[in-house]
Formats: C-alpha cells, structure tokens, sequence
C-alpha cells in the first residue's frame, strides 16, 4: 500500500515538472480555454493576438474556405465562431481591465 502511495505522489510531481500543471488541474481544464485554443490554431493566432490581428487572420482563413472559393459552408462557420470567440474574450479582458 505504502508503495503504491509513494508511485502515486512521484507521478503527481512528474506531472507538476512535465506539464507545469498537477494532474488534478489537468483533469479539471476549463471547457473554454480549450476552444480559445483551438479557434487560436484554426486562425493560426498566438495567445497575444490583437483585435485587427484576430480580424487579418479570420479574413485570409475565409478568402481560403469560402464556398466562391471550393470551400464549405461549414467551414466558413466555424472560422466566423473562432473569430467572435476570440473577439469575445479580448472584449472581457478589456473590461477586466478597466
């Protein structure tokens, strides 16, 4: 029993080394950051991204996806929720800010 106690706390703060994070913070990520994260790699955006860079990079994915373009519908959806997402977020931060 002692052992496995000891393996559980040695893999805990591997974690904590590897990941930066314990793996109960890990297992609790926030629904919402992940699809921050995830409409940050569709418009191809760093987590430092401004209001006209989220704009710029939203316009080059939707000239790419457009259906006047062999693109989908679908597509051009899910670029224009990845962009109010992210539009959405800097607004809050400003008004943390404020």
């Amino acid at each position: 029993m002692i052992k496995l106690i000891t393996l559980a706390i040695l893999a805990s703060v591997a974690c904590k080394l590897l990941a930066g994070r314990w793996p109960w913070e890990l297992l609790q990520a926030d629904p919402r950051s992940r699809s921050e994260a995830r409409a940050r790699n569709l418009l191809g955006l760093a987590q430092s991204a401004t209001y006209d860079e989220v704009i710029d990079a939203h316009r080059r994915l939707i000239q790419k996806v457009h259906p006047d373009r062999g693109g989908s519908n679908e597509a051009v959806h899910e670029a224009n929720a990845a962009r109010d997402l992210l539009l959405a977020r800097l607004r809050d931060h400003r008004g943390e800010r404020s």
